[in-house]
């Protein structure tokens, strides 16, 4: 294939990955808040739901919100950068404490999200975006 093809296609992959990398939060976030999906069982005990006004339902309702308007791509640099440094504080609150390594410690999806979102605050949202429908629309009222 030519880079021509690898070219045109670039921005578009960069949009499916806003909208995956954003359902994937959002399922944290609807974790934490409305238990689902429900948590596992630890012994035999179902956890109880997170308390809203905590530092766990504080992150339910960033990753729930920042998610759904990660999705849909708007005010995407500025949310990304917000979720950026909410996943760097995450981890090193919740997951370096328990070892060094992120594939013992679980801090494996908070640093992906982290330099993903970081990805997305300098890239912005892609075609596939309301942002870039926004800009399209403004720019065709421009030229008309």
């Amino acid at each position: 294939m030519s880079d021509d093809f690898y070219a045109r296609w670039a921005p578009y992959q960069l949009s499916i990955l806003r909208i995956m990398s954003s359902l994937l939060f959002i399922a944290h976030g609807t974790q934490k808040l409305f238990n689902f999906p429900m948590r596992p069982a630890v012994d035999g005990v179902t956890p109880p739901p997170f308390e809203l006004f905590s530092l766990i339902g504080a992150a339910g309702v960033l990753e729930f919100a920042g998610g759904a308007l990660l999705l849909i791509g708007l005010f995407t640099r500025q949310v990304a950068f917000l979720l950026s440094g909410m996943m760097a504080v995450a981890y090193f609150i919740a997951h370096h404490p328990r070892t060094f390594y992120p594939v013992n410690n679980g801090g494996d999806a908070a640093i992906l999200f982290c330099f993903i979102f970081l990805l997305l605050f300098f890239t912005g949202g892609g075609p596939l975006s309301v942002e870039s429908i926004f800009a399209r629309r403004r720019a065709e009222a421009a030229v008309g």
